[in-house]
């Protein structure tokens, strides 16, 4: 017979064997299927992390410059009252109910208005509703490029990119975003663009403009032209997505100034598709309602057909459908002008929060000797490196938490006040030494 003690000792072994036997195997039952699947995402990790620091010691004695979403000078979430509001009104059978796989009518007209501002496209347009921003990706990779295809981007991208390429059993390839000016590096694109053609007969590219995560960097109108003369002169037999990820064209600035490269996209032979990827999740303070689309500027009827009827088809098989509620706030925003201008005004108010931070952060980095990224606008600065890794485990050491990228780090100005974006490029100049 086995003495209590001995029992729990026994069991105590067992769990260990256990815990060793999943360290050592790769998965038990699950699938690898090509990818490589992280222990935790690194962002919401990092995020953990500082937030259990921030129960321990404090808001006051930790800086948490992880986070995508808008926070006060408190560090609390941002979410627009007047949006608010709306949502209160809703009836049960407004947020109950199913959506339509694509989305509300009305969600869907609007969606369109808040994504073209005042353009009104002279192609044929189609909106179909994701979850997020993110959907909207997953759907274009899905239906616009083949198993085992590369998809394209920049050298500093959003990581999930990777990992929906991965998902869909596509690679991500890169070029290199910036030229030795720090501008837009047309004959990296050019390259890269024709390199894959030669493989491959179709390709997505992903390009995230205006105020790109996570570098803070914008196309210029001037970098839109070099955009549209290599993929108009790629090659009629070929088949080309250019997916442009406009997150956050809506905190980036005027909103009608950095929508002035959207008429370019009708520039672009008939054999490329333009495809919006519109977050109405960060445009609206709904991130936790997720709510996005994509919407396709195409040259024909047929090609809109049928990217409505294939997106609809791959939302069907993965979410099914999106967010009811949030469509139809959306929806009703944009059918009551005062309520529009209303939403607007207080989202200016944020935005210009938000540019203050980022030009604190960059008069600071350049005080500092600081290298970043050339920064535009939006929620995030970027720092090259050799080994950001290091330098972040090093920062948290002092309670600054900011997320490490395969070439540097990247800084979240949305989710820190003014005054620590001024304050901590000093901080990580001097972790750097």
């Amino acid at each position: 017979m086995y003495s209590e003690a001995g029992i729990a000792n026994r069991s105590i072994q067992h769990i260990y064997i256990y815990e060793r036997r999943i360290e050592m195997a790769e998965y038990i039952m699950a699938q690898a299927n090509g990818r490589k699947i992280p222990k935790e995402d690194k962002i919401f990790g990092i995020s953990t992390r500082a937030k259990a620091m921030i129960a321990e010691k404090g808001k006051e004695n930790v800086v948490n410059a992880t986070i995508g979403a808008l926070l006060d000078d408190r560090g609390d979430l941002i979410v627009m009252s007047s949006v608010v509001e709306e949502l209160k009104k809703l009836n049960p059978t407004d947020f109950a109910e199913y959506a339509p796989i694509g989305g509300i009518p009305e969600f869907k007209k609007a969606i369109q208005k808040a994504a073209f501002g005042s353009f009104v496209p002279k192609c044929f347009t189609e909106a179909v509703a994701t979850p997020g921003g993110t959907g909207s990706i997953r759907n274009t990779v899905s239906n616009y490029s083949k198993p085992g295809d590369a998809v394209l981007t920049a050298d500093w991208f959003w990581a999930p990119y990777n990992s929906i390429a991965q998902e869909q059993g596509r690679t991500l390839e890169t070029y290199e975003l910036l030229n030795k000016e720090g501008g837009f590096n047309k004959e990296a694109f050019d390259a890269k663009v024709n390199g894959l053609l030669a493989k491959q007969d179709s390709l997505v590219i992903l390009l995230n403009t205006p105020a790109h995560n996570p570098t803070g960097y914008s196309l210029t109108l001037s970098d839109w032209d070099k955009v549209i003369e290599t993929l108009s002169s790629a090659g009629s037999d070929k088949k080309i997505t250019l997916f442009v990820d406009i997150a956050y064209i809506d905190f980036a600035g005027d909103e009608e100034e950095y929508r002035q490269f959207l008429p370019k996209l009708e520039e672009l032979p008939a054999n490329v598709l333009p495809v919006l990827g519109y977050s109405a999740s960060k445009t609206f303070t709904l991130y936790g309602m997720r709510c996005g689309a994509m919407i396709c500027m195409a040259k024909t009827a047929e090609i809109a057909a049928e990217f409505k009827q294939v997106c609809e088809f791959s939302a069907r098989a993965t979410w099914s459908n999106s967010t009811r509620a949030a469509q139809k706030v959306i929806a009703n925003i944009y059918e009551d002008e005062k309520l529009l201008a209303r939403v607007n005004e207080e989202r200016k108010q944020y935005r210009d929060m938000l540019v203050a931070r980022g030009r604190a952060f960059e008069k600071s980095a350049k005080e500092a000797g600081l290298e970043i990224v050339p920064f535009d606008s939006g929620f995030f600065a970027s720092i090259p490196c050799p080994n950001p890794d290091e330098i972040s485990r090093k920062l948290e050491k002092e309670g600054i938490f900011i997320v490490p990228l395969a070439k540097g780090l990247r800084v979240s100005v949305a989710s820190i006040s003014e005054e620590r974006c001024a304050a901590i490029p000093f901080k990580i100049a001097e972790a750097m030494k």
